[in-house]
């Protein structure tokens, strides 16, 4: 393994661009932790639960009463008056009438009196109500009794929302290790076929010199020598590209982890030797997908909508209250404060009650089917992948023979070489077809891995891959370990 890491290193230094630091080190666990602490999406989910929690509380202040303060100051374009002047007349000699009458009956009416009869008729029969120009500062309140069950309705949604921004972070989550797992594994399979891809360039280098060699001798056809040279110019092409792959992981995976630094991935792909069975996994799935758990949740939710629908059927009750704590100019025949109940009973909308609950059942129904074809849907992926993930551990025995056979022809090639038994066209096509195999095992190790991640987003609990990593049965997988060896 120091082996690996140091070979490693030093590809880097070669392959990677130009930069003043060093790549940092980084094992798949650090690579977790740096993922869901410093990715935004993470960030962004933890601000949408956020504002889940935020709503919840919200709906739940509808319980409350209201309050209000309220001012106001108002004028109009006159004063509202009472004006009876007009009855003075008729007043004045139905007075005068009486007061005659009871002279003629020789009863004398008292100064007292007919002053303040005088002084009445003189006075000014109007009355202000309302001056022109008031104001006033003062308080509302409002406490709803019930409302047809709209309120508990509007809470519990409220509270399905905040569980389902949960569970749509935990599946963002899950998506996001899929996603790490495939970059950190891409650069180490990358980093690794440009070892190999820079074996396979010394080894036909190699050749090439003594292809020249020979030809100059007259030991060999100049064909030879062309095929080697042919072949050298498609090692050095595919190792440039190699490195231009290196390249492009590399600022892959420091998108996700949401740094400028370059990584180097420390950690080898891995290859399980025994795993759980497909039904486990559906299981799995089944309790813990935040997917499937969303789909129910969108269930509860338009459950939910067809008691506030059924609500629009039932009568709404609230008491209320109000009072005035500064008057200007207000007429004090209006009340200072007053309080009450009441009460609001729709008897026809024009059939849009009937329609809106009609809808809201239908609505219901719909997710119940989306929620059964979302489980059937599971457990098919659940199933695919793990088919996929078992094709790749069962490619890997047939590659390790053709590895070893590869091997052992490279090196029967290479003696029959140099006793003058072999071309130098053999030993390079030798050399390739043993780089090819190598490169197939490390692209199986791999495609292993990141169907493990997939099914382990698929069944909910991508958490536990770091888990399968350090398993003792976790076979290492590496450019220069043999396909015998088992590394913990």
């Amino acid at each position: 393994m120091k082996k690996l890491l140091v070979t490693l290193s030093l590809l880097w230094g070669a392959g990677a661009t130009v930069a003043q630091q060093q790549p940092r080190m980084l094992s798949i666990d650090e690579a977790m932790t740096l993922a869901l602490d410093r990715n935004p999406q993470m960030e962004a989910d933890r601000y949408q639960r956020l504002a889940a929690e935020s709503e919840r509380k919200a709906a739940f202040g509808l319980r409350l009463p209201q309050v209000d303060v309220l001012g106001s100051y108002v004028m109009t374009n006159r004063d509202m008056k009472i004006d009876i002047n007009g009855l003075k007349g008729p007043a004045n000699n139905l007075l005068n009438g009486l007061f005659g009458e009871l002279g003629q009956a020789g009863i004398v009416v008292p100064p007292s009196i007919t002053e303040l009869a005088s002084s009445l008729m003189g006075a000014d029969w109007g009355m202000t109500l309302q001056k022109k120009r008031v104001g006033f500062v003062g308080g509302s309140l409002t406490l709803p009794v019930y409302a047809g069950g709209r309120i508990n309705a509007a809470n519990r949604a409220a509270r399905i929302n905040e569980q389902s921004a949960e569970k749509q972070g935990d599946q963002n989550r899950n998506a996001l290790v899929s996603e790490l797992v495939e970059r950190y594994y891409g650069l180490a399979l990358a980093m690794q076929v440009v070892e190999v891809r820079k074996q396979v360039v010394e080894g036909v280098r190699v050749h090439l010199q003594d292809a020249v060699a020979l030809e100059k001798a007259g030991i060999i056809a100049r064909s030879e020598k062309l095929y080697a040279e042919v072949k050298m110019a498609e090692a050095e092409r595919e190792l440039l590209d190699a490195r231009l792959q290196v390249r492009t992981l590399t600022a892959a995976l420091g998108n996700t982890l949401n740094s400028p630094v370059d990584f180097l991935p420390v950690s080898p792909m891995f290859v399980l030797e025994r795993i759980e069975g497909v039904d486990y996994y559906r299981s799995v799935a089944s309790a813990n997908s935040p997917l499937l758990e969303q789909v129910a949740l969108k269930r509860q939710l338009a459950e939910e909508g067809v008691k506030v629908q059924r609500a629009a059927y039932l009568p709404e009750l609230a008491l209320m209250g109000g009072g005035m704590f500064y008057r200007y100019q207000v007429t004090r025949m209006l009340p200072s404060w007053a309080i009450g109940a009441g009460m609001k009973i729709n008897l026809f909308d024009g059939t849009q009650r009937e329609h809106r609950y009609a809808a809201a059942k239908r609505t219901v129904q719909q997710v119940e089917a989306l929620e059964n074809k979302a489980n059937s849907d599971i457990s098919v992926l659940v199933e695919k992948i793990y088919n996929q993930m078992l094709n790749y551990h069962d490619q890997i025995p047939s590659i390790d023979a053709s590895m070893e056979f590869a091997s052992e022809y490279l090196r029967i090639k290479n003696a029959a070489f140099h006793e003058g038994m072999a071309s130098s066209a053999d030993v390079i096509d030798a050399q390739l077809e043993l780089a090819r195999i190598r490169t197939e095992r490390l692209q199986a190790a791999f495609n292993y891995d990141l169907m493990l991640a997939r099914l382990l987003e698929a069944a909910g609990v991508s958490d536990r891959f770091i888990e399968y990593v350090r398993r003792a049965d976790a076979r290492q997988i590496t450019f220069d370990n043999s396909p015998s060896e088992n590394k913990q």
